[in-house]
């Protein structure tokens, strides 16, 4: 049930859209082991005249960049799993917007399964009432 918050340098283009969500969805499926069918994405673009690094537009730079904010359950994945997924998602991003700066984020959250869930129940009270 993660939510996936994603900026992506550039303007909106339809087919970025769907190549990004699709790309997400299966690397949050495969690699995390997350349920596609309870899984949320939002997807903002910004500008590359306002995404500075090291003091420097992205549009002086030549380069793509993204942030990717996932927040998951607490304690359902291991180090490994999110190492991958890291590695998978920033190459997924680079096939899809060219060259992306090296300093594009990618923020695999933990958050605690009492304070996190949907349909007004927490990740907690689905763990203790299985359905």
């Amino acid at each position: 049930m993660p939510i996936l918050n994603v900026k992506i340098s550039g303007p909106r283009r339809p087919d970025v859209v769907s190549q990004v969500a699709d790309m997400l969805l299966e690397h949050t499926s495969a690699i995390l082991g997350k349920k596609r069918n309870v899984t949320a994405i939002t997807l903002q673009f910004i500008d590359p005249q306002d995404w500075i690094i090291g003091g420097r537009p992205l549009s002086e730079q030549g380069l793509a960049s993204f942030y990717l904010d996932i927040k998951v359950t607490d304690e359902t994945n291991t180090k490994d799993e999110k190492a991958r997924y890291l590695k998978a998602v920033f190459e997924g991003f680079g096939r899809i917007l060219g060259p992306v700066h090296d300093e594009s984020y990618i923020y695999v959250e933990d958050v605690r399964a009492a304070s996190y869930g949907y349909g007004g129940k927490t990740q907690e009270y689905r763990y203790q009432h299985p359905a």
